[in-house]
């Protein structure tokens, strides 16, 4: 949409007002800012037709003609074994610190160029495209700058169309992950947050592209599993060293295991140690088989894009049926 002068509604602001007496103007019932923000019908809004334009070229670039091809291969000028080192450092030593997943996305992708879909809709969830060799790739990845990561309805259902998306159209997809689990409250629990949660885990699942993963901080519980684990048939999973994969943070699991012993702050800090020195690290995931390897942060494009070129003769068939049943 272009900003100020794309509208879109069922019924517009005069039927409204005759029908409900609300007062509305035509850009706050369905302009550009409320389609990209509030209801995500639109999935991008420009500041003139021209960049409208432009940027549409820029996306149907990356897709295939149709559903029966690959996504198109276009010449690259970045080495596949590219190192960056300011990876190792991009994870703070607080793990409670934010820091900005865009950065990773940008320094993995062929000559740092990310589309970006739906950027004003449910930031704590990151979607687009970039290429690796040349050839699309769709990306999935949380945001830890904004609701810490979390999972929610609008953020499930926005990576589960992406995911679908992708799938319709062979292409691969990358997940970056760092999910402290799903949002916790009421407005959740009554807006259907295990229905909607159940459409990314869902597509995932459905999903026969090739799959890899990358866990670069918290994998915590259900959340975890989502996020395209091993268990919905990811085919490279790879964390990096500052991975905790575990079923949720160490003060809240100390807290319900030793719920007798809350009084003791020093029995309470020396289980919490005890479970970090266990869990918050990637080997009991890797040593399970959950994960494939623990990689270096610096390497990850080489292993990235090695992974994805193993898999591109992958063929994979869900049995038939007629329709699937994702819960809508």
């Amino acid at each position: 949409m272009v900003k100020d002068t794309s509208y879109m509604f069922v019924t517009g602001p005069d039927v409204v007002k005759t029908v409900t007496n609300e007062v509305v103007t035509a850009e706050e019932l369905g302009g550009a800012s409320t389609h990209t923000r509030k209801s995500s019908v639109a999935d991008g809004a420009f500041e003139n037709d021209v960049e409208a334009l432009a940027e549409i070229r820029r996306l149907v670039d990356f897709l295939p003609l149709n559903n029966r091809q690959k996504p198109p291969v276009r010449p690259f000028f970045d080495d596949v074994a590219r190192v960056e080192d300011s990876l190792d450092t991009l994870i703070p030593d607080n793990p409670n610190t934010p820091y900005d997943m865009k950065e990773l996305i940008v320094k993995l992708a062929d000559e740092g160029d990310f589309y970006e879909i739906q950027a004003d809709y449910a930031k704590n969830i990151i979607t687009g495209f970039v290429r690796m060799e040349g050839r699309t790739v769709g990306v999935v990845a949380n945001q830890p700058m904004v609701l810490a990561g979390c999972l929610d309805i609008d953020s499930s259902r926005k990576a589960a169309r992406f995911v679908r998306f992708c799938d319709a159209f062979e292409i691969p997809i990358l997940t970056l992950v760092d999910v402290p689990g799903f949002l916790p409250g009421t407005s959740q629990e009554y807006g259907g947050v295990i229905k909607h949660g159940a459409k990314l885990l869902f597509a995932y699942g459905e999903a026969t592209v090739p799959k890899v993963t990358v866990i670069t901080r918290k994998a915590y519980g259900g959340a975890y599993d989502v996020m395209a684990s091993k268990h919905l048939r990811g085919d490279f999973n790879y964390a990096w060293p500052t991975a905790e994969i575990a079923v949720m943070g160490a003060k809240g699991a100390v807290e319900i295991l030793y719920r007798s012993e809350l009084g003791d702050k020093d029995k309470i800090a020396a289980r919490t140690k005890d479970y970090e020195d266990r869990f918050a690290n990637p080997f009991v995931a890797a040593e399970k088989g959950f994960i494939d390897e623990v990689i270096m942060p610096h390497s990850t494009r080489r292993r990235v894009c090695r992974a994805f070129a193993s898999l591109r003769g992958k063929e994979l068939k869900n049995p038939w049926k007629k329709h699937d049943n994702i819960p809508l």
